[in-house]
């Protein structure tokens, strides 16, 4: 079920924006279009080449781009108070469909849908909200979601039955929905296998009962992710699971540096053992996927070529849209006995007869 890896296609012309003040510059020639449709997006400021969030998407709108022969525009934020303008950079450019990422872009989303009914959005792993908390539709903005509960519990599961130490861990970026769906449903996994096998396998880093836990408190200090991820090691951790964009290479050098026999992460977002590089190949348990390549490619072709629609994109178990990777180098370490229980959890999860929340 490993998430298919989209690479960017260089016949898309692509122009970046190098922040909302700077004029666009063409980085690519190739296939040209009669068409009015100009798809663009804004990072987050984890950027474009975090091997996470903001660089899969890309690669999905890049593909869609490739297969319309449009050109698109990208710009990417350096801080959050970036988000506004950029997204307004993307207007004054002339873009007619602009994909925004993520729960923290939320409020500039909305201000700039709700100025430009005209103009199309699509929003990446968040509904809209108002200024009041409350959910919002708008007739312009598409929201794509992904249930990462579903294989979150799945990977929490996997790792209470790898560990040797009982003892596995997590962090976060920031406490918000979409980082703490990940960090619940691995506890709540883990708890789930606790409860079948009558262990007590120990989880640091996050509280089911309390919803609290461990977060570095945005998502580019790796300095922090290394200082977190090495406490945790401390702490008799030996499976760690970094739900932080880009920050999981700190976590994969903190094990690179304490000996890497005996430890091992869980990917987020896409297969780390794909993308985080050969020498850390080895590490990786299994990742929790989310299809955001393929899942923005769908959309922005479904929008050029049927118009666009505010329904709303949910990916979950039961439509592939997430999932979890292979495992890889853990391969045979992996019993029949617990691909059966995956099996069936899944089935469960799909069914409703297992609760993630």
């Amino acid at each position: 079920m490993a998430t298919r890896m989209i690479a960017a296609l260089p016949a898309v012309a692509l122009l970046m924006l190098a922040g909302c003040a700077a004029a666009p510059d063409e980085t690519g020639g190739g296939a040209s279009s009669d068409s009015d449709f100009l798809p663009c997006i804004v990072s987050t400021t984890g950027g474009f080449d975090d091997l996470s969030f903001n660089q899969f998407t890309l690669e999905g709108m890049q593909a869609a781009a490739s297969e319309l022969g449009v050109e698109t525009l990208k710009v990417q934020s350096e801080n959050a108070e970036d988000y506004e303008g950029n997204i307004q950079a993307m207007i004054d450019q002339g873009c007619t469909l602009i994909q925004t990422l993520g729960f923290d872009m939320i409020d500039a989303t909305r201000v700039a849908a709700q100025a430009n009914p005209d103009i199309d959005f699509i929003m990446l792993d968040t509904i809209l909200f108002d200024e009041n908390g409350d959910a919002l539709e708008l007739d312009n903005v598409k929201p794509i979601v992904f249930q990462t509960r579903e294989p979150s519990f799945l990977a929490g599961y996997v790792a209470a039955a790898t560990t040797k130490t009982n003892k596995v861990g997590l962090y976060g970026g920031l406490q918000i929905p979409p980082v703490v769906d990940f960090m619940d449903g691995f506890g709540r996994g883990v708890e789930a296998y606790n409860e079948a096998k009558g262990a007590s396998v120990e989880v640091l880093g996050w509280d089911v009962a309390t919803q609290e836990g461990v977060f570095v408190g945005g998502f580019t200090d790796q300095n922090a992710a290394k200082t977190i991820t090495e406490g945790l090691l401390d702490q008799g951790v030996d499976i760690v699971m970094p739900v932080a964009g880009s920050l999981f290479q700190a976590s994969l050098q903190a094990i690179q540096d304490r000996g890497t026999d005996g430890l091992a992460i869980i990917g987020v977002n896409s297969d780390g053992y794909d993308t985080a590089g050969a020498e850390f190949q080895s590490l990786y348990l299994t990742s929790v996927l989310k299809n955001m390549a393929n899942a923005t490619r769908d959309a922005v072709l479904q929008i050029a070529n049927d118009g666009f629609d505010n329904t709303v994109y949910d990916g979950t178990l039961a439509n592939d849209g997430v999932g979890i990777a292979p495992f890889h180098d853990f391969e045979s370490s992996i019993t029949p006995e617990l691909k059966a229980d995956l099996d069936a959890l899944k089935q469960k999860i799909v069914d409703g007869t297992v609760s993630v929340r």
